[in-house]
């Protein structure tokens, strides 16, 4: 694999039920596999879809609801998806390949950013009771959202304001999810209440990995209602011109009255680059584990925010060049900051303090040094596994048919396992057939 950090399998807080308990560990399977190819003899449903130009929400919708694999093949174009997609129960993979991109139907357009331009919107009052009704007879409390939604509405005609569905997952209340692999873009962040490009609410013992977020339209990836033992890893999230305002890319518990104990969080070898302004993440009652993540938001307005009742363990991160609000915070209970961060801008604001209980976590890691993290996270986060293409090797293998399975090295040496990086798989058959693939772990 990509890096002697990246264990290709599940860690961190999505593999434990307990925040404090290290013996109360939970096994993170998805669908049952979370690679590709699938490997031979398994028995759960696959279902690989490819893109028909056409809104594939539906598509997409019914393949989870029947499937416990769905493999996203993006070699055929971008899945455009109308609105939010939903998961009936938990036990799934979502998995990319051939650069598998999801994308929201609706964007921003250069007429709408012009039309709030001319209206000053970005320099609007985000205060409750400064709104007004729009004209759809809706009431909205802050100035800027009532603005810009009411602009909206008359550039477009949409009074039922559709255009805020505008994400792609919603996995409410879902156990044991994986989602790796794939590209998400969406129409443009803009202050109107609109949808996440992903949102876990009360989800709990999922994995997201090497995933792309861009262009949330209210955030990028949101964890809340006490979702609880997720991990999110290898990601990247960014923000281009087709954002307006509101570039608050992750946020972990929608408010402060979340309730204490829930909302445990890893996240590990992550990139928060360009355009991203705030949230990154920001936490309420959660404890938080930021394990050796990669700033590049120069010019932001808050990077790392612990808030009321939040718990941060922050080590090994790397904050770079331009990065000078690397930090701000309000209620937390504990934060540890680690020696080891590195903040490259000696004049940032708000320099972090470790403060209350020591922050640990029941679980163990591997950390890299920090000083490692920019090139580990360059060349490795994002949708970057490459799996090894199957063209040509025959069918699906019945594991009735199966004999015995042994792995070579690429030197032919006989493996007592697979391990990590490129092998040669042997499955023969009882009728003596060999079937040879190389895999990748």
């Amino acid at each position: 694999m990509a890096t002697d950090y990246d264990l290709n399998k599940p860690f961190g807080f999505c593999t434990v039920s307990s925040r404090t308990d290290a013996s109360s560990t939970y096994t993170v399977t998805g669908g049952g596999c979370y690679t590709y190819p699938v490997p031979e003899g398994f028995t759960g449903k696959v279902i690989v879809l490819k893109s028909n130009g056409q809104d594939m929400k539906g598509d997409i919708q019914n393949a989870i609801k029947k499937n416990d694999v769905i493999i996203l093949d993006g070699s055929e174009g971008d899945f455009i998806v109308s609105s939010n997609i939903g998961f009936e129960n938990g036990n799934k993979t979502l998995l990319g390949i051939n650069n598998a991109r999801l994308c929201t139907k609706w964007h921003m357009t250069d007429d709408i950013k012009a039309a709030l331009d001319a209206a000053g919107v970005k320099n609007m009052s985000t205060s409750s009771g400064t709104g007004g009704t729009l004209s759809n007879g809706t009431k909205v409390d802050e100035e800027q959202e009532f603005k810009t939604r009411q602009i909206i509405i008359d550039l477009t005609g949409d009074k039922s304001e559709e255009y805020q569905k505008s994400g792609i997952l919603s996995v409410d209340k879902k156990q044991n999810i994986i989602i790796r692999n794939i590209k998400f873009v969406g129409p443009g962040s803009v202050d109107v209440g609109g949808a996440d490009l992903i949102s876990f609410t009360g989800s709990k013992n999922c994995w997201v990995d090497h995933c792309e977020f861009t262009d949330g339209m209210d955030g990028n990836f949101d964890i809340t209602k006490s979702a609880d033992f997720n991990t999110v890893s290898w990601c990247t999230f960014s923000y281009t011109n087709r954002s307006y305002t509101h570039q608050n890319t992750n946020l972990i518990g929608s408010n402060d009255s979340e309730p204490t104990g829930y909302l445990n969080t890893t996240f590990a070898f992550n990139w928060w680059g360009t355009g991203c302004n705030q949230r990154m993440p920001m936490a309420r009652a959660g404890k938080i584990h930021m394990l050796n993540n990669y700033y590049t938001c120069a010019n932001n307005s808050s990077a790392v925010n612990p808030r009321k009742n939040s718990e941060f363990l922050i080590e090994g991160n790397y904050f770079d060049t331009g990065v000078k609000k690397v930090y701000s915070q309000s209620g937390a209970v504990a934060v540890t900051w680690g020696n080891d961060n590195i903040i490259v801008e000696t004049s940032a604001q708000n320099q972090p303090s470790s403060f209350g209980t020591t922050v640990t976590v029941p679980y163990s890691y591997s950390p890299a040094n920090a000083s490692e993290v920019p090139t580990l996270v360059k060349e490795n986060a994002g949708a970057t596994l490459k799996f090894e293409d199957t063209s040509g090797i025959e069918g699906i293998v019945k594991s009735a048919e199966v004999q015995k399975v042994e792995y070579y090295s690429l030197d032919g040496i006989l493996l007592s396992a697979p391990t990590k990086g490129l092998a040669i798989q042997v499955t023969t058959l009882k009728d003596g057939t060999k079937k040879t693939k190389k895999i990748i772990r």
